[in-house]
């Protein structure tokens, strides 16, 4: 958003150049009414406005099938949606494009109103914006995977050449290399889905719809998707809206979850505020049993880092900045920030000894081998990690950037800090209020 002492100019754009278009979200869903049976409309009256799906399947016999659901999706976000059987999840996803088409209320997409589009709009979009990616895999038996996995380009009608060029570095990226004439029967449950989702990403759309893909595949095989798709979105930054009713996929998948419950949306929250800060008690009872180890990040707890030392520096400087941090050992950047490794106390006063100009040209003082993590590291893979060193763990983002550090007695501090989740449902809804109004 623009701050309210920004000038902008009558086509809101800021007089600097800038856009406001990347704060937009990119997928806006307002209201979203589903209702199934005769006169649908009715439901939607006034009068009605404070009844529930029980109500109206007993007085009318209308199945609500989605009651006045909004939520937003970020470009480059995963957005899982999340609930039981019955709860409106896989409706949902259908009238994001309109599969199924809703009673009521609209859906935006990079600015376009779906739910106004004309059939032969509604198809070109689809074609060139978004791709789906089932449950069930939708592979055809007479086609082998480099067929399957171009099917989509194929309806686009890029020529044979082309595609198969295309697809066979999306079979590479998902790890079918080598698999390209073996057919559907020659695969198992996990490679199916693998080409299912190489045929998604082959047509190379902004946005990705997944209903409940892995929920098929045994258990091992479905974290291994998990974990694919998890590596996939860090080199690729696709939009993807997830549905599942598996909490723990969840949590592991969505940069952000929406639970739903008898059509309507009950939360939606970052997987921390899912599970520490439940709204109502139906979400409460949901994630009781979590652990909140798999839960909380290195986002929570990482402090900035309080020694750092260019790699073209030498021990001296090491030596200084270490005693400036009060601390016994300091990492090593290069110019831009970028993570070499860990240089102890000792190393420094070793390679001083040894008459070491510049720390670069001598990476036998460095520890180069000890390894960073990412923001988004769970607890369960933070803990051993810390408990195992001496020294903190040091966090770099996704350009290997030094973005922060863990210090051990911050994630027991955080651990019993969030041992009681909390469960006064009104209390927290207030203070939620009051935030909001701030």
């Amino acid at each position: 958003m623009v701050a309210a002492d920004e000038t902008t100019e009558g086509n809101g754009s800021l007089l600097d150049g800038s856009s406001r278009e990347d704060d937009r979200p990119f997928i806006e869903v307002s209201s979203i009414w589903k209702v199934f049976g005769r006169n649908p409309e009715r439901v939607l009256l006034p009068e009605y406005a404070d009844k529930d799906k029980p109500f109206f399947q007993s007085e009318f016999g209308n199945v609500v099938g989605l009651q006045d659901v909004s939520f937003s999706v970020n470009r480059g976000e995963t957005f899982v949606i999340m609930g039981l059987s019955g709860s409106g999840k896989s409706t949902m996803v259908r009238c994001l494009i309109r599969l199924i088409e809703p009673t009521a209320g609209s859906v935006v997409i990079d600015g376009e109103n779906i739910t106004q589009m004309s059939d032969k709009e509604l198809m070109e979009f689809r074609r060139g914006k978004i791709a789906m990616v089932f449950q069930h895999y939708g592979l055809q038996p007479h086609r082998n995977v480099l067929e399957n996995a171009g099917w989509g380009l194929e309806v686009q009608g890029v020529t044979k050449e082309e595609r198969n060029t295309r697809v066979r570095d999306v079979l590479e990226l998902v790890g079918l290399a080598g698999w390209e004439d073996a057919y559907p029967r020659q695969l198992s449950g996990g490679m199916q889905q693998r080409v299912g989702l190489a045929r998604a990403l082959a047509v190379d759309t902004d946005i990705m719809l997944m209903d409940e893909p892995f929920s098929g595949l045994d258990p091992l095989i479905r974290r291994q998707m998990q974990d694919e798709l998890l590596r996939l979105q860090t080199e690729l930054h696709k939009t993807i809206v997830f549905i599942t009713h598996d909490l723990n996929e969840a949590l592991k998948l969505g940069d952000r979850i929406a639970i739903m419950h008898d059509g309507q949306v009950a939360q939606i929250g970052s997987p921390e505020d899912i599970v520490l800060r439940p709204e109502d008690e139906y979400v409460g009872d949901f994630t009781q049993d979590v652990r909140l180890e798999s839960v909380l990040t290195a986002s929570k707890v990482m402090v900035t880092p309080k020694a750092t030392v260019m790699g073209h520096q030498g021990p001296r400087a090491a030596l200084h900045t270490i005693g400036n941090g009060d601390g016994d050992a300091a990492w090593v950047v290069d110019m831009r920030e970028h993570y070499l490794g860990l240089l102890t106390i000792a190393n420094a006063e070793r390679a001083l000894r040894a008459g070491v100009r510049r720390l670069d040209e001598a990476w036998e003082y460095v520890d180069r081998e000890y390894g960073a993590v990412s923001p988004a590291t769970t607890f369960d893979e933070l803990i051993p990690l810390a408990m195992g060193s001496d020294w903190p763990v040091p966090v770099i983002d996704d350009d290997n950037t030094l973005v922060g550090e863990v210090h051990r007695s911050a994630l027991a501090e955080a651990i019993a800090e969030t041992s009681s989740p909390n469960t006064d449902y009104e209390a927290n809804a207030a203070e939620n209020a009051a935030l909001a109004a701030e």
